[in-house]
C-alpha cells in the first residue's frame, strides 16, 4: 500500500487522509475520523483499509509534502485523469456510432415512408373500372 498523507488543522483536529486502494490503486480520500477502518472501495468494491496515521512531533512535522512526493502525487493524477479521458473518450466513441446508426435507420424509414405514399398517391389517380 502506497503511505497515507494526512494533515492536522490549525485546531489539532485531524483531517483528511489520503491513500491508495490496495486492489485498484484509485486514489481516495476519507475523513482523519476514518483512520483504521476499513471501507468499500468506490472503484472495485473491494474492502480499502484506512491507514491509520503516525502522530508526528509538530516540531518535526514538515508542513509541506516533499517536491518529489508531491511530483509523484500529480504525477498519479495526471495518469488517473488520462485514464478517465480515455474511458470518456470511449463512451462517446460507442454513442457517435449508435447515433449515426439511428440517423441511417430514420433515412431508411423516410424514404421508405415517401415510396410508399407515392404508391397512395399513385392508386388514386389510376381510373377505376365502372361497374
Amino acid at each position: 500500500m502506497e503511505a497515507a498523507t494526512g494533515l492536522t488543522d490549525s485546531n489539532n483536529k485531524k483531517a483528511d487522509i489520503f491513500f491508495t486502494c490496495e486492489h485498484c490503486g484509485v486514489s481516495l480520500v476519507v475523513d482523519g475520523t476514518a483512520a483504521g477502518m476499513t471501507l468499500q472501495c468506490q472503484q472495485c468494491g473491494k474492502p480499502a483499509n484506512v491507514p491509520v496515521l503516525r502522530t508526528v512531533n509538530a516540531a518535526t512535522q514538515s508542513p509541506l509534502p516533499s517536491a518529489s512526493a508531491k511530483m509523484a502525487e500529480l504525477q498519479h493524477h495526471l495518469k488517473e485523469n488520462e485514464s478517465q479521458r480515455t474511458e470518456i473518450n470511449g463512451y462517446i466513441n460507442q454513442l457517435s456510432i449508435q447515433l449515426h446508426r439511428w440517423q441511417l435507420r430514420l433515412q431508411t424509414l423516410n424514404e421508405r415512408n415517401k415510396q410508399l405514399t407515392d404508391e397512395m398517391t399513385g392508386l388514386d389517380c389510376a381510373p377505376r373500372p365502372q361497374a
